[in-house]
């Protein structure tokens, strides 16, 4: 069906957007703005140190919650939306029972690290690299295979099951879609380019699971969803739900959703996510660039039968996590918001510097033995300087990964450095944070005025498979900038700082070992 064939009273996209610790169910119109929200948290769950978990019934629960909420905070039912756009915290695994439709452990989140151990094993003498030429990705905790051998090895009955195909694995993306297409009735076991993409069973080039690979994890390919495109319609919301019939028809892991809500489609546009982590991603074209620098090669998007876009990523485990530490575990603040009063109350960090490789360094290091350090204290520190400390080590853990994206894109020669760096998400509201960001990358750094870009970037995708947006260009012409913060001049004391930066940096590392690691 074409855009202009689309009926008048189809209005709205729906937006699904499950992350690491919400679920939140958006209304976009036709212009990509914000018709309404709802929205639900969910437990995080450690049941030791290092392990981190999230109850999939739970989730299911607030989604349905949410988009309960969202359609009546608007007065709009499901006659007028067009589509439905899924999101998703990536890497965060589900396996479950197809008969039952319950899962038979909880979800193991992308900052899990219970399964370093796998790793090692699957690694052998090849180390972290073994499969990185095919899938694009170093072997490590952070992605969702490891994980799923990890239930198989531990639940009873697990194995026994996934042979007999009772099972069923998927990013959350998966279980949202096979809930809301009907479940145990029918219920459709999909996942996309964007989200394959970070399993490590994904051959980056063909886009199809690798058996071998596969079968390294002792994972049945009966367990493993289709793999579509990140545009065209899945399936259809179940009669029983609050959507039935409307079809679901996008897919974005949360990353990529946000690069394509920030519209960069050209090679070498790049966008910065501030959430609980920071992810970084610059477009380069329709080759995968396969990084030497310790960046992640995924698939940025895929619409319908168009050839995949790939992009280069660094993943910076924890960024606005460190200011929720600072209040919950150190209660040096009683609000995120204070973090900018505090930080701007001093002309610098005094001379501190705060690293949060709390489980380990992600981009461009990949160090599992590495644990958080402040270094660089004396008695002329306070929380204050602490607190900006804080906020610099997310602007300079993305310089890390701007220069390895840097390096890897003039050994590829793909042609363009970063000009601009577009940027969203909740930390995106700290503007000290911002202008710094600018400075140490020496590039100016735009927010845009919708932040929502994750939830946008996977309700364009699904309005553009039912023909509600023409294409990229209806994007494009939606985004809008809302502020823009261009770089000091003073290049030499950034530098300095920077220095300082990679000193501190390099105090995390070899921290764990067998007589330290308790975990």
């Amino acid at each position: 069906m074409s855009k202009t064939e689309l009926p008048d009273r189809k209005k709205y996209i729906l937006s699904i957007d499950q992350g690491t610790t919400s679920s939140r169910a958006i209304l976009f119109n036709k212009e990509g703005e914000i018709v309404a929200v709802g929205q639900h948290e969910h437990e995080q769950i450690f049941p030791r140190a290092g392990w981190v978990e999230h109850d999939p019934m739970e989730i299911w629960e607030n989604i349905r919650k949410s988009v309960g909420e969202a359609l009546s905070r608007a007065e709009v039912n499901h006659h007028e939306i067009a589509a439905v756009g899924i999101t998703n915290q990536r890497e965060t695994a589900v396996v479950w029972d197809k008969k039952t439709g319950k899962p038979i452990y909880n979800a193991i989140v992308w900052q899990d690290t219970r399964t370093q151990k796998i790793v090692d094993e699957l690694g052998g003498d090849k180390g972290s690299g073994i499969y990185h030429d095919i899938v694009g990705l170093n072997l490590a905790t952070y992605f969702s295979g490891p994980k799923v051998k990890w239930i198989l090895d531990n639940v009873e009955g697990a194995r026994e099951k996934a042979e007999a195909g009772d099972l069923l694995f998927g990013n959350t993306d998966t279980w949202v879609l096979w809930n809301i297409t009907g479940g145990v009735e029918g219920g459709v076991h999909v996942t996309d380019v964007t989200n394959a993409s970070r399993t490590l069973l994904m051959n980056i080039r063909t886009l199809e699971w690798d058996e071998n690979i596969a079968a390294d994890m002792g994972i049945p390919m009966s367990m493993l969803p289709e793999i579509k495109s990140s545009s065209e319609v899945y399936g259809y919301g179940r009669q029983k739900g609050l959507l039935p019939g409307v079809p679901i028809a996008g897919i974005l892991g949360d990353q990529q959703a946000a690069t394509f809500g920030q519209a960069s489609f050209e090679k070498g546009m790049a966008k910065n996510t501030y959430g609980t982590g920071n992810f970084m991603l610059m477009n380069t074209g329709h080759e995968p660039v396969i990084s030497e620098n310790g960046l992640l090669t995924t698939v940025a998007y895929k619409i319908g039968d168009q050839k995949p876009v790939y992009a280069l990523e660094g993943s910076v485990a924890v960024t606005g996590s460190l200011i929720q530490w600072l209040r919950d575990n150190l209660k040096i603040i009683d609000d995120a918001s204070e973090s900018e009063v505090l930080a701007t109350s001093v002309e610098d960090s005094g001379g501190a510097y705060v690293v949060p490789a709390f489980s380990g360094l992600f981009a461009p290091h990949w160090r599992s033995d590495a644990r958080g350090v402040i270094v660089g204290l004396t008695r002329f520190v306070n929380r204050a300087h602490l607190v900006r400390a804080a906020l610099e080590s997310v602007a300079w853990q993305s310089r890390e990964v701007l220069d390895a994206m840097n390096a890897d894109a003039d050994a590829a020669d793909v042609g363009v450095h970063l000009g601009e760096l577009r940027v969203d998400g909740g930390m995106t509201a700290n503007e000290f944070l911002m202008q710094f960001q600018a400075d140490v990358l020496g590039v100016p750094v735009i927010r845009p005025k919708v932040i929502e870009t994750t939830a946008l970037g996977a309700a364009y995708a699904a309005g553009i498979a039912v023909g509600f947006w023409d294409g990229e260009q209806d994007v494009i012409d939606n985004w809008a900038e809302d502020k823009r913060w261009e770089p000091c001049d003073d290049r030499e004391e950034i530098e300095r700082q920077y220095r300082n930066w990679k000193k501190a940096v390099s105090k995390t590392l070899d921290w764990v070992d067998e007589d330290t690691d308790t975990e």
